[in-house]
C-alpha cells in the first residue's frame, strides 16, 4: 500500500517550483492532492495532469494570498472538492522586494509579510478545523533564518523567521491531537523563480560551492523531505526546523 493512500493533502503555491515537486511526490505516495495556485492556471493544470499521469489524484484550487479574506476563499474552494484534510503544506511565498533595509519601503514590507507570514497563519488557523487527528503540517522556511548572508532579502528572511516561530509554538498546541508541525528550510533551489540570476555558469558554480555536496538543489530534494514529514514514518518528529540546504550552513 502507498504511504499516503487514503490521505488528502493541500499544497499552497504548487503550480510550479518546489510546490509542484511536493504535490507530485505526495501524489505518487497515494495522497489526493489539492493543487493551490494564485494566477497561473496553466501551471496548476500541468501539475494536476502530471499527478494524474503518474496514477495519482489531484484537483486545482485558485485563491490569491496576501489579500483580505484569502484564507476563507482558499478553504471555500477546497471544500467544494474534499471533505477533510490530512496534510497541509504551507509552501506559497514571495521573495518580495530585493533590497537591504535602506531600500525597503513600507508597502513592499507589508506585502511580503502578508503573503509569507499572515496568509499561512490564517490558512492554518482555518485548516485546523478540517485537519483530522494525526494530521501533518509542514511549513516551508529558508536556510536564511539560520545563516543570514543576503542583506537584500532582509524582509523575506524576517517573514520566514515568523514561520519558524509558528512551527514550534503550534506543534505544542496541536500535539494532543496527534498532529505534527515541522518546518523545512531549503537553500538555493533550481526553480523558475531563480532562473534569471542562477542559470549561468559563474553563479551556478558559486552556488554549488555553498554545499559540501557541490551541487545546486533540485525541487525534488526538498519534496522528498516533505514527503517523509507527511508520512507516518515521521510520527515522532514535531516542532523541528529541518535544514534542507545540503549542508550549506556547516
Amino acid at each position: 500500500m502507498s504511504a499516503l493512500a487514503g490521505k488528502t493533502a493541500l499544497v499552497t503555491g504548487s503550480g510550479r517550483g518546489i510546490g509542484r515537486a511536493i504535490a507530485e511526490r505526495l501524489g505518487r505516495d497515494g495522497a489526493r492532492v489539492a493543487v493551490h495556485y494564485n494566477g497561473n492556471t496553466a501551471a496548476a493544470k500541468e501539475t494536476v495532469a502530471a499527478i494524474e499521469a503518474a496514477g495519482g489524484s489531484a484537483f486545482a484550487i485558485q485563491a490569491p494570498l496576501g489579500v483580505p479574506g484569502d484564507a476563507e476563499a482558499l478553504w471555500s474552494a477546497f471544500d467544494a472538492h474534499a471533505d477533510g484534510l490530512d496534510i497541509l503544506v504551507n509552501n506559497a511565498g514571495t521573495d518580495g522586494v530585493r533590497e537591504p533595509i535602506g531600500g525597503t519601503d513600507e508597502e513592499s514590507f507589508d506585502r511580503v509579510f502578508a503573503v509569507n507570514a499572515k496568509a499561512p497563519f490564517f490558512v492554518t488557523k482555518l485548516g485546523l478545523e478540517r485537519l483530522r487527528d494525526g494530521g501533518r503540517i509542514v511549513n516551508v522556511s529558508t536556510g536564511l533564518t539560520r545563516g543570514a548572508r543576503m542583506p537584500e532579502l532582509i524582509a523575506y528572511t524576517m517573514t520566514k523567521a515568523a514561520i519558524d516561530s509558528l512551527t514550534g509554538v503550534l506543534a505544542k498546541e496541536v500535539g494532543a491531537r496527534g498532529i505534527t508541525v515541522n518546518a523545512v528550510a531549503p537553500g538555493v533551489v533550481d526553480t523558475d523563480m531563480n532562473a534569471d540570476w542562477l542559470r549561468n555558469d559563474e553563479t551556478w558554480a558559486a552556488v554549488s560551492g555553498f554545499s559540501p555536496l557541490n551541487r545546486v538543489a533540485d525541487p525534488s530534494d526538498v519534496a522528498d523531505i516533505v514527503a517523509f514529514l507527511a508520512s507516518n514514518d515521521s510520527r515522532w518528529v514535531t516542532g523541528q526546523w529541518i535544514d534542507a540546504t545540503g549542508g550549506a550552513l556547516l
